[in-house]
């Protein structure tokens, strides 16, 4: 492990294993591997709170900090591109969204809201699938909120650290098979673990149902089993199906997303995982 020869600081950045509800279904790191290195950012926000790109690169910027000044290598290792995107080259400023307006977008169906965007700002409407849900709901929010389209705001990002550290990035891209068969052994081996109880506590506490721990792969199909709407069968049969098609579409995104020059490792992986390790190193060392 990078971190145990050099005495690095990993930084999560997988957007699922940053709530504390979801030790199983998010496959936090084990206590065995937690034991080897020093982890930060694992299982630290409750799923009640929404934690957005931009805070978690505000929370991993003071976490980098905090690692440099102490003289340690900070190694930043998850899935979730938009938080690695928001880290490195920053965010739009969008000014915050007037309540109102989110709450009609978000009570809207889906056909309402594309046709909306469509008159607004048919160019951002054409660059996203008709089945986007969040991100037309965003787009739209943005542009009737503020009066500008989002890629408008998205023109003026702030905040990136990407030019004030040495980067020394890893794509990891195992071959698409193996990666589809873990998937499958992953999900069985979570079922026949605790992410029932997992799931059943947090239906227990009755939490809005578009948060994102709620939406976390699992949850919707274990949810199933538990109101006796799925067999056990069904249940793993749904949600080793919703495992593979979330690989690949993040196989998809690191593919073709971060720079060509970044290194892509696509040999068969020790543990589970699509994504980056980005070492950052100090350029004033």
């Amino acid at each position: 492990m990078l971190a145990e020869r050099t005495g690095g600081v990993i930084i999560n950045a997988d957007s699922a294993q940053i709530y504390r509800d979801l030790d199983v279904l998010s496959a936090r790191p084990s206590a065995p591997a937690l034991a080897r290195a020093e982890h930060r950012l694992y299982g630290v926000r409750d799923g009640a709170e929404p934690c957005s790109a931009a805070e978690w690169a505000s929370f991993a910027r003071e976490e980098i900090t905090q690692a440099h000044t102490a003289g340690r290598l900070p190694i930043v290792v998850g899935g979730t591109g938009l938080y690695l995107r928001t880290l490195l080259d920053g965010i739009a400023p969008i000014p915050p969204i007037d309540p109102t307006i989110r709450a009609e977008i978000r009570t809207a169906p889906i056909e309402i809201n594309r046709a909306a965007l469509e008159a607004l700002d048919s160019r951002g409407a054409s660059r996203l699938r008709p089945n986007d849900t969040a991100r037309i709901s965003r787009a739209l929010e943005v542009i009737r909120s503020t009066g500008r389209p989002i890629s408008a705001w998205q023109s003026e990002r702030r905040g990136g650290i990407g030019r004030s550290v040495a980067l020394k990035p890893l794509i990891l891209l195992p071959p698409r098979e193996w990666l589809y068969g873990r998937c499958d052994a992953r999900f069985a081996g979570m079922l026949d673990g605790c992410a029932s109880h997992e799931v059943a506590a947090l239906l227990q506490r009755q939490l809005d149902p578009h948060l994102p721990v709620m939406h976390a792969i699992g949850v919707r199909e274990i949810a199933a089993m538990l109101r006796g709407d799925a067999s056990r069968d069904q249940t793993l049969a749904a949600g080793a199906l919703a495992t593979r098609r979330y690989a690949k579409r993040q196989y998809t995104w690191f593919a073709h997303q971060p720079p060509a020059g970044w290194p892509r490792f696509v040999d068969v992986l020790d543990d589970d995982g699509i994504g980056a390790a980005l070492a950052l190193l100090d350029p004033s060392d």
